[in-house]
């Protein structure tokens, strides 16, 4: 993500750029000093998605400041 969008880690300042999921478990986040998306929960693909093809997780990514 960091990549991506051409932030500096760890010069972003914290609560700068956030990951919103849907629903109550907070699934991803962004690794402090690379930048990369990864996994804060574990993802139990049966209890989320039961039935329903193909199984997707959304999440938005928020950076405040400039890019």
């Amino acid at each position: 993500v960091a990549k991506d969008l051409a932030l500096q880690m760890p010069t972003v300042r914290e609560g700068s750029v956030r990951l919103i999921d849907r629903g109550r478990t907070q699934y991803f986040a962004l690794h402090g000093r690379t930048g990369h998306l990864v996994t804060a929960e574990r993802i139990d693909r049966e209890q989320l998605c039961e039935s329903v093809q193909p199984c997707m997780l959304r999440c938005e990514v928020i950076v405040e400041g400039k890019m």
